[in-house]
């Protein structure tokens, strides 16, 4: 992903935060307990979160009793996190990129990006990940992964003439992973780019889950995804009321969305000064 393009789809979210609040999914409690397990994090313990949206993730890091630092671009987004936060007294939400964030001398036991890193530079992200975290620290990367099963009804399949009748030649279409190829991706940091010697190796854990929506909903859950935001409002409106239509007639107004949850967890190494990402 070119810079520009990294920093331009980044902002989307931030155009429609309490969508996103309200139709994207949230981790399951499982997933935390197990990055507690890890990592050693308990109460009292320094989270950084990159990339925090909304907070969804947020809020079950402080549920632990950890000291949360969120550090979140979008204006829009980081003022509903504040708004959902309130309750919480040992978490704080900063403004800014996390490239050009000012760490202000601060370290951490663990940083958590959820559904974000993508969106951070590689060549300055896993370099500042490394430097704010104290030694034997832990880097955590959580993600949800779109899946299919086979022979269940999926929505991509019955409408991908929409979407090619709408927006022809997408690069972005076509159908979710199935589910038991994505579980063989177990090593390594997924689709980001690799840290070199900066993390150890990394714990993946999967955790599967599934959204129920009515034809509505799941244009709602599209609109609030980069891919279809990314869309000029003339073509992403009419292809979403589109295939709105066709969940009501085609899939009896109920359509899943299955997902994996992931959890990917390495140890900071530690490295000469000077070190590069290899």
């Amino acid at each position: 992903m070119a810079d520009a393009n990294r920093g331009d789809l980044g902002q989307v979210f931030n155009e429609v935060p309490e969508l996103y609040d309200r139709v994207r999914p949230a981790y399951p409690d499982e997933l935390f307990a197990d990055l507690a397990a890890i990592t050693g994090i308990d109460e009292g313990s320094r989270v950084l979160e990159v990339g925090c949206g909304t907070g969804q993730a947020t809020r079950s890091l402080a549920a632990l009793g950890c000291r949360v630092t969120a550090v979140e671009p979008g204006a829009g987004m980081a003022a509903l996190a504040r708004r959902r936060l309130a309750a919480f007294r040992d978490v704080e939400v900063e403004t800014s990129k996390f490239e050009e964030w000012d760490d202000r001398g601060r370290r951490f036991d663990v940083l958590v990006a959820a559904s974000a890193w993508h969106w951070v530079d590689p060549s300055v992200g896993w370099r500042r990940a490394h430097d704010v975290l104290r030694p034997g620290g832990w880097m955590a990367l959580l993600g949800n992964v779109v899946v299919r099963r086979p022979g269940e009804p999926e929505v991509y399949a019955e409408t991908a003439d929409l979407h090619e009748r709408f927006s022809p030649g997408n690069p972005g279409w076509g159908h979710p992973p199935l589910e038991d190829e994505v579980r063989t991706t177990d090593e390594g940091w997924g689709l980001v780019s690799d840290p070199g010697g900066l993390f150890g190796p990394t714990v993946v854990r999967w955790y599967p889950a599934v959204q129920w929506f009515d034809g509505d909903g799941f244009a709602d859950l599209l609109r609030s995804t980069s891919l279809y935001r990314g869309l000029d409002s003339d073509v992403r409106e009419p292809l979403l009321d589109a295939i709105a239509e066709r969940i009501r007639t085609r899939m009896g107004d109920r359509a899943a969305r299955r997902y994996l949850s992931v959890l990917r967890a390495g140890r900071r190494a530690g490295l000469s000064p000077g070190a590069t990402i290899g």
